[in-house]
This record gives structure tokens, C-alpha cells and sequence, in this order.
């Protein structure tokens, strides 16, 4: 083995325009597709008033989603193996279309939450297919597609807020259907726009997401992952319990958090790469993050604090989420679209349980929920430095010349 010289590297910019058809048409499904994440934070606690439910049960309505996507994740590599990106992305909108209608014709909470979980197989079907797609197709290599990627998030997840906190007020079930219409038209955007590609040459295995979780550096970022999530899901499904507002101001503040979050993973994220380095970023950004929430946790009693805490964090959680993206990719030799599906199986299958509990503790004492929270993210941070080895390639040369062979080949120390 040799020794490695460390050289700073060079700078990822934004995507620019020239991206092929392909990419352009999967990231504004995706813009779409994530704004289904936060449509609901402005309707959760109507929900719980109108349907005479708790805050830890409708707190469930994410549980189901996350428990469901992380699962379905298995399957996405075996399914898109077989009949192609294309077809899995529209199969995932095409069920994201009809459990979000039937959401919104539920009765119960109960029903609710079944269909959420319905919802969530579909996510997962797009969300690790689009994620592969892009970083597949995009110009400019894996760093500059995932910095697309991840605009594409910050932007849905800013606006899904927004529109659910507008149509909310109108009744809590206008969310619900407004997705379903949005899903539509991304539906028939990705017929129109997306081309056809040719099917891998071999079928991905259904154990292929278990053998690349042997990988250390993939496990370490999973675990990572796992743990924040923790913290992340926290703020997204239990803050607007403790605001307790109105559906507009609810939808206004997660609309700062995303535009923070969408800001600072374009720009802010490649800049302090380059400047820290990817593991010591990601830890400085999870630990101002879990430091925001046990602030919050102080003065949970307190609404101006929680909604800077609130907005504040999307600053850490975009740097975060795409400096770990970008290590998923370049963590083990498998395929893209195999290390996503493995790392989103652990983060959201393992941390499905954070809306609930957080529901659920947050019945007994207000700040508690945010302890937790910030408990788990300081959790995150520590597992993330003790293997900070195995992710030591990352800052050797530039991140977009990795591929995944090459980054493991580093990884180990070969030449």
C-alpha cells in the first residue's frame, strides 16, 4: 500500500443548463415528488382536532410512510433491473397518485395511515430510481448531478409546506388531493420528457442492498443516517404541535426551513466541502444541528425560539444531506442505484419510529421530544467520527473523478 497525498478538491458548481432532457425531466418530478414530504406538517394537528386523534397517532402518519419506503427499498433494484427507470418512476407516481386521493377520502386517522403507507412504497419506487437516474445521466460528473439532486429536494420540500398550508386552510383533505394532481402532471411530464433506456445487462438480486451494506464505509453512512434521521423527522412531524398555529403560519415557517435547506445544499455545501473537507463538515453541520434542537428543547415553551430553531436548521440539515448523498455514491463498489436503496432501507426502516415516539413523548412533556432528538443527531456525529477513515478518500481528489470502484480502491488505501 502507499501513502496518499491529499489534495483539496475542486470546486462542484451547480448544474448547469446543458444537462440532457433526461435529467431536467426526473429532477422536476422530483421537485414534485418531495413536496409531498412537508404538504402535510400545516395539516397535522386539524387532522388530529377533526378526527379526535392524539398527536403520537397522527404523528403516524409518517411512521407508515417511512416504515413502508424503507422496506419497499429493497425492492427498487430488483424492479428496476427488470423493467427499466422509466417504467419503476412511473409505477412510484402512478401509486403515490392513488393512495394520496385516498387519503384524501379517509375517514378515520386509522385509514390514513394505511394509505400513507401505501403512499410510501411508491416514494421509495422514485425516490432511489430518480436519485440513480440522475447521477446515471447528469454531465459534470457524481458531485455536480447530486448537488441537482438535492436542489430538486430542497425546493420541493420548501414549497410542499407552502401549498399545503394554503390549501389546508380550506380543509385538511385539500392536501391530500392536491398531491394526487401534482403526482399527475409530473406522471405525465416523465412520459413526455424522459426517454426510454435500455434495461441493465443484469438483473440486481434482492440481496444485493444486504452484501453492500458489508461495506464498512456505506454501513458507517447508513448508521449515520439512521441516527439524524432521528432528529430530522423529530422536527418535521412533532414541531407543529408545540407551535400549535395556524395552517398558513405553520406552512410559512416549514417554507423558510426548505428555502434555507435548498440554499444552503446548492451553494453553502460544496464551498464548506472545500474549505473543511466532507467528514468534518458533516459533523460540524449535524452538530449545530443537534445543538438547534436542544436549544428548542430549553425553550420549547417558547414560540419565537421554535420557529427560529426551526428555520435555522435547514441551514445544517442541507449542508448534511448533501455532503452524505455524495458519500453514499462513492462508499462501496455497487451500483449507484444498489448503495441508495441499501442506505435509504437503514435510515428510513430504522428511524420510522422518531414521529411516534416523539408524538407520543411529547404527550407526556413538551420538550422532550426535542431532548430525544438532539440526543440522537450528537449519536450521529460521534458514530460518523469514529470511522471518518473509512470516508478519508473523499477529500483526496476531486469528488466527481470517483467512481464507486475507485473511491473503495482509496478507501483501502491501494493505489
Amino acid at each position: 500500500m502507499s501513502t496518499l497525498s491529499v489534495a483539496r478538491p475542486v470546486a462542484a458548481e451547480p448544474a448547469a443548463s446543458t444537462q440532457p432532457k433526461a435529467v431536467w425531466a426526473v429532477a422536476f418530478a422530483s421537485v414534485i415528488a418531495f413536496m409531498g414530504i412537508g404538504l402535510v406538517d400545516p395539516i397535522l394537528k386539524p387532522i388530529g382536532e377533526q378526527l379526535h386523534a392524539s398527536p403520537s397517532q397522527v404523528t403516524l402518519l409518517f411512521t407508515s410512510y417511512m416504515l413502508v419506503t424503507g422496506v419497499a427499498m429493497l425492492i427498487t433494484g430488483v424492479i428496476s433491473s427488470r423493467f427499466g427507470a422509466k417504467r419503476t418512476l412511473l409505477a412510484g407516481l402512478g401509486i403515490i397518485i392513488v393512495f394520496a386521493a385516498l387519503a384524501g377520502s379517509s375517514g378515520t386517522v386509522g385509514e390514513i395511515v394505511g394509505f400513507r403507507a401505501g403512499w410510501g412504497l411508491g416514494n421509495a419506487l422514485f425516490i432511489a430510481t430518480a436519485l440513480a437516474t440522475i447521477v446515471g445521466a447528469a454531465s459534470g460528473g457524481v458531485a455536480r448531478a447530486i448537488i441537482l439532486y438535492e436542489a430538486a429536494l430542497g425546493i420541493g420540500i420548501a414549497a410542499g409546506p407552502l401549498v399545503g398550508g394554503f390549501l389546508g386552510h380550506f380543509s385538511w383533505r385539500a392536501p391530500f388531493f392536491g398531491v394526487s394532481v401534482l403526482m399527475a402532471i409530473a406522471f405525465v411530464g416523465l412520459i413526455v420528457l424522459l426517454p426510454e433506456a435500455p434495461k441493465p445487462a443484469h438483473a440486481t438480486s434482492i440481496t444485493a442492498p444486504f452484501k453492500a451494506l458489508t461495506y464498512p464505509g456505506l454501513l458507517l453512512v447508513s448508521v449515520t443516517a439512521l441516527l439524524y434521521n432521528y432528529g430530522f423527522f423529530t422536527l418535521l412531524a412533532y414541531t407543529p404541535f408545540p407551535l400549535n398555529m395556524g395552517t398558513y403560519a405553520i406552512g410559512f415557517i416549514f417554507f423558510g426551513w426548505g428555502l434555507l435547506l435548498a440554499f444552503s445544499s446548492v451553494f453553502l455545501a460544496p464551498r464548506l466541502q472545500r474549505a473543511f473537507g466532507t467528514v468534518r463538515m458533516m459533523a460540524i453541520a449535524l452538530g449545530l444541528f443537534a445543538a438547534d434542537l436542544g436549544v428548542m428543547a430549553a425553550f420549547a415553551e417558547h414560540k419565537p425560539v421554535l420557529i427560529i430553531g426551526t428555520v435555522l436548521s435547514g441551514l445544517f440539515l442541507g449542508v448534511n444531506n448533501t455532503l452524505i448523498t455524495e458519500a453514499v455514491m462513492e462508499s462501496a463498489p455497487v451500483e449507484r442505484a444498489t448503495a441508495s436503496a441499501a442506505y435509504s432501507f437503514v435510515r428510513f426502516a430504522g428511524g420510522a419510529a422518531a414521529p411516534y415516539l416523539a408524538g407520543k413523548l411529547g404527550e407526556h412533556h413538551m420538550a422532550l421530544p426535542f431532548w430525544v432528538g438532539a440526543a440522537c443527531t450528537a449519536a450521529a456525529v460521534a458514530v460518523l467520527l469514529s470511522g471518518r477513515k473509512l470516508l478519508s478518500h473523499m477529500d483526496d481528489r476531486a469528488p466527481a473523478t470517483h467512481t464507486p470502484a475507485e473511491a473503495q480502491a482509496i478507501a483501502l488505501g491501494d493505489d
